[in-house]
């Protein structure tokens, strides 16, 4: 069972099993959601999105047309993404910048991710960080921009280099 909070605007329906829209959330129609996740207050989620299993995406964020959110990623508050490198008022590109973030992945709150940009598996990215290039699987990164300081197990263990 799908819940969708009545002060929420869905118009999607490819949202799977267990999952939960919060208040103030817009969900455009061609969105595509899976099984399990929990959409907070405050998303907005375009049409050319997809969005795996088990994610949780937390308030104030924005997911543009050509994101995709793999199984078990975490998105935190106010992360902010872009898909157009080279954004001007009226003035659209023939196609959008695909973002991958792929399984496992974590956002820390108030990053920004650069269009175009891959975020490995299991990788983690720390709040307030500006992603502007590939992020290798199991990796850890912060700062603006964000730079590699470190290495993560499959256990959430994090070994700073």
């Amino acid at each position: 069972m799908v819940k969708i909070h009545p002060l929420s605007d869905v118009q999607s329906e490819n949202i799977g099993d267990n999952t939960s829209v919060w208040q103030f959330s817009v969900i455009f129609s061609g969105a595509r959601i899976g099984e399990n996740c929990n959409i907070n207050c405050h998303v907005f989620i375009e049409n050319d999105v997809v969005i795996g299993n088990n994610v949780t995406i937390k308030s104030g964020v924005q997911i543009w047309d050509g994101i995709t959110l793999e199984d078990n990623v975490f998105i935190g508050p106010n992360v902010t993404f872009t898909n157009d490198l080279v954004p001007r008022s009226k003035q659209y590109p023939k196609a959008f910048e695909k973002t991958f973030i792929k399984k496992g992945a974590s956002v820390g709150a108030n990053s920004t991710i650069i269009a175009g940009n891959v975020i490995g598996e299991n990788a983690m990215i720390g709040a307030g960080s500006v992603v502007t290039k590939n992020i290798p699987p199991n990796t850890v990164w912060f700062g603006n921009p964000a730079k590699q300081k470190g290495t993560i197990d499959q256990n959430g263990v994090i070994t700073y280099s």
